[in-house]
């Protein structure tokens, strides 16, 4: 019985790394770059952790609104990992399929200014350096507003472009262990999911995120 339960295990383990792999497998087309976001709309996230409501505000940085609302729309952060979660400062995720990534960020998104503060439960485009965003978000964990004009790779501050409407506490409880641990790790993220998955156990990460009529 023993034996039969662990083979069990496995085999569902199996599964749901191929679901996740096939789920991760969508395609890019630079055609979608071309869509425009409303002046507001609203993202669910569904996570391990339970759902959170983002609402975008296209006013606080239009070209990354713009941005966000496409990668939802084509469903780039389904199985988005949450691989920094750091207590009273930030809640960082993105995509850990590598190849969608590079074709999503072959068009990064240009600098904008800083329109609206880093206050607890804002959404902020992460960045490595100049005109670089697109990819991967944060979300403020506490009122982080020296993140409004920090320079960093030579750009001044983190603009802001919506917040947690709904779901707070579900952001807050994200599994937080390794802290800013894993920055380093990314790497490995990109090129063996299930693999950084089981030497980082207890991440938290989206099980799909969508557009709210």
């Amino acid at each position: 019985m023993i034996k039969d339960n662990f083979l069990l295990s496995c085999f569902l383990l199996i599964v749901t790394g191929m679901l996740i792999l096939g789920c991760q497998g969508k395609t890019f087309d630079p055609a979608f770059l071309k869509e425009k976001a409303p002046a507001e709309f609203t993202i669910r996230f569904e996570t391990t952790k339970g759902d959170f409501d983002v609402r975008i505000y296209t006013a606080w940085s239009p070209l990354a609104a713009d941005r966000l609302y496409q990668l939802v729309k084509y469903k780039y952060f389904d199985y988005a990992i949450f691989y920094r979660v750091t207590a009273d400062y930030v809640a960082q995720f993105g995509s850990s399929n590598r190849v969608l990534t590079s074709q999503w960020m072959a068009y990064p998104v240009p600098d904008e200014p800083v329109l609206h503060s880093n206050t607890r439960g804002t959404m902020t485009f992460a960045r490595a350096g100049k005109d670089n965003r697109g990819s991967d978000l944060f979300i403020n964990l506490a009122d982080n507003t020296r993140l409004d004009t920090t320079e960093h790779l030579g750009v001044r501050g983190y603009p802001p472009l919506g917040e947690v409407i709904h779901g707070m506490e579900v952001v807050e409880s994200l599994f937080d262990v390794y802290g800013d641990d894993l920055m380093q790790e990314t790497n490995r993220m990109y090129s063996d999911r299930n693999g950084f998955m089981q030497a980082y156990p207890g991440l938290d990460y989206v099980k799909k995120a969508y557009l709210l009529e």
